[in-house]
């Protein structure tokens, strides 16, 4: 049985999106507000200390910790090799020697005569972050990062594995209820973003793995097909870290799902767009979904999006707008609100609850609970 989380997803077809992109500590920033950026331009970089090794020096030379300093070959501050010789004891006229070399390459950060310990730090860690997203500098957070600003595309996703990732849209199917299967991963998906529509099987994710796909988009994913392909069970309340090739989304749940009407006609007129991914996914506070940038729209925006996922306005439900149903027996179906009645209806339960009448896509109208819907932001 097909299973689906509860969220209120954004399909946008134009927006206005904000990607704030920050250091993991302070560091410098490279750009100037108003610059242009492409979604490669390093934007800040900065350095991470080292790991540090320590070793107690003063008991493997079996000499007093205060003797240290006499012993040590480097002092506090020097570079040294890994293996190279940073202190030694020599006794009985030479006919005793004892060495201790350096384990790691890195610097002398302390020599303690109070402990005998002598600390050695590895090279600090060079770490840069880019832009991610085509576009302009909007924001500068000095010493920290920055915030990327361009117009698009937004379709946000139930599910990802793997991180930020960018290549043209290719789509494998016709239809949003085709199954993408293993013969649709063409040699030409290479360096590309893969749509597919209700299910991608584990040997077309391993397929496209070895052509050199940059992602794949489709609906919905068996659980034992993605337990295979990453080999491990995955905790849903966080992702985007694994190392597995590619970047999955998924945008309906688990399991054979179709693929929403609109998200697959919005990413059927942007095919061969550049479009720009990541499989985070955090259901915990801070709800982060997957998603997929299509930047580059040249007309006014409808709304804009920020990363953290606050919106300029809010609106309640209202007929016309875009619902999927989370419950049973219609679960998973996708429809537009037709009516929005004011009294309380009794449902199986012998509950009194409010409700509202959905028109789906094949033409049909039901009446559902307002609780057992999702809205789908357009």
């Amino acid at each position: 049985m097909a299973l689906a989380y509860t969220p209120g997803l954004k399909v946008k077809a134009l927006t206005t999106i904000r990607k704030t992109r920050r250091l993991p500590i302070r560091g410098d920033i490279l750009v100037k507000k108003g610059d242009t950026v492409k979604y490669g331009t390093i934007v800040a970089q900065t350095r991470i200390p080292g790991n540090v090794e320590v070793l107690d020096v003063a008991h493997i030379l079996g000499i007093e910790s205060a003797d240290l300093e006499i012993h040590m070959l480097k002092k506090v501050g020097e570079p040294v090799e890994k293996d190279e010789l940073i202190a030694k004891y020599v006794a009985f006229f030479g006919l005793s020697k004892i060495f201790v070399n350096s384990p790691i390459k890195g610097t002398v950060e302390r020599v303690s005569i109070l402990t005998g310990q002598v600390t050695i730090r590895e090279e600090p860690i060079n770490v840069s972050i880019d832009a991610y997203i085509p576009g302009a500098v909007a924001d500068l957070i000095p010493g920290e990062g920055v915030v990327i600003e361009t117009r698009g595309s937004l379709i946000q996703g139930i599910l990802g594995v793997g991180g930020e990732t960018h290549g043209e849209i290719k789509i494998a199917v016709k239809s949003p209820d085709e199954v993408l299967t293993q013969d649709k991963i063409t040699p030409d998906s290479s360096g590309k973003i893969v749509v597919g529509g209700a299910l991608v099987t584990s040997d077309a994710l391993k397929r496209a793995v070895l052509l050199g796909v940059k992602g794949i988009v489709v609906g919905g994913v068996e659980d034992k097909d993605l337990v295979d392909f990453l080999g491990y069970e995955i905790g849903v309340a966080i992702t985007g870290h694994e190392q597995v090739g590619l970047t999955l989304i998924v945008t309906e749940g688990f399991g054979k799902m179709q693929m929403s009407n609109k998200t697959f006609a919005l990413l059927k007129s942007s095919e061969s767009k550049l479009a720009c991914i990541n499989g985070a996914t955090q259901l915990r506070a801070g709800v982060t979904r997957p998603e997929i940038i299509i930047p580059g729209q040249d007309t006014e925006p409808t709304a804009t999006i920020q990363d953290e996922g606050k919106e300029i306005f809010k609106e309640g439900m209202h007929q016309g707008m875009l619902v999927r149903i989370i419950r049973q027996p219609h679960f998973g179906a996708i429809g537009k609100i037709s009516a929005l009645p004011v009294p309380l209806e009794k449902i199986r339960t012998e509950s009194h609850v409010r409700v509202l009448e959905v028109e789906l896509e094949d033409g049909r109208t039901v009446m559902v609970p307002r609780a057992n819907v999702e809205i789908i932001e357009e």
